[in-house]
């Protein structure tokens, strides 16, 4: 369930990483932690800091935080869940999400640059969009490709999902989304990106909601 660190200790613990030979510092959903997070990266960048931090986020960030984060960040792996404000106030409570993820985006992009690869075709700066496709939700899929794509071309990359699993009992308030996504939906979003002409992509084959878990949150142990 995790330890206590102060921002010392934080930073001490990167370093650590670095020694034992990670590829990145990647930091998931650590936005209710942001000015911990960067005197931590301040201290451990001043002590020799030098692998890729990743900064993984839903994409509902203020662009304030991610001004914070500038010259702090290497890569951003961010969502871009909705299109509509309707869907984002139905699935996650955030009429809003649409309009300050897009704003966010923007400032990753402008903050970090286009993506760039080390000899070994490891990343080491730039963008990865996220595209969870939801069941039902092909359409304002497509929307969303279609803006980020537009908007940015070449300059992110484009990671489309398929891997949505439905939690327990789900479908008691959302129906539409007691099922997996179908490969026919997917492969629809697939086929859509190269017909805008988008190559710089990641894409997955097979199911990969049989290989997704979801996990205890309760900390329970076996």
């Amino acid at each position: 369930m995790g330890h206590p660190h102060d921002a010392a200790a934080l930073a001490a613990l990167f370093l650590a990483l670095e020694q034992e030979g990670a590829h990145n510092i990647n930091l998931v959903t650590a936005s209710h932690h942001l000015p911990h997070i960067v005197t931590a990266l301040e201290q451990a960048k001043s002590a020799g800091l030098s692998i890729p931090v990743i900064y993984n986020t839903s994409g509902y960030e203020t662009t304030e935080a991610v001004a914070m984060l500038h010259g702090l960040v290497d890569i951003y792996l961010t969502d871009m869940r909705y299109a509509s404000a309707k869907t984002a106030a139905k699935y996650s409570f955030a009429a809003d999400y649409p309009t300050v993820a897009t704003k966010a985006l923007a400032a990753m992009v402008s903050s970090v640059g286009a993506p760039k690869t080390d000899a070994e075709g490891m990343m080491t700066q730039g963008v990865i969009v996220r595209l969870l496709l939801l069941p039902g939700q092909l359409i304002e899929a497509k929307k969303i490709l279609k803006h980020v794509y537009g908007t940015y071309g070449e300059r992110v990359y484009i990671s489309l999902m398929s891997q949505y699993t439905p939690p327990p009992d789900i479908g008691e308030k959302y129906p539409a989304l007691a099922r997996t996504v179908s490969p026919y939906e997917y492969a629809s979003l697939v086929s859509y990106a190269r017909t805008l002409g988008v190559t710089q992509a990641f894409v997955q084959e097979g199911s990969a909601a049989s290989e997704s878990f979801i996990p205890d949150f309760l900390g329970k142990k076996e």
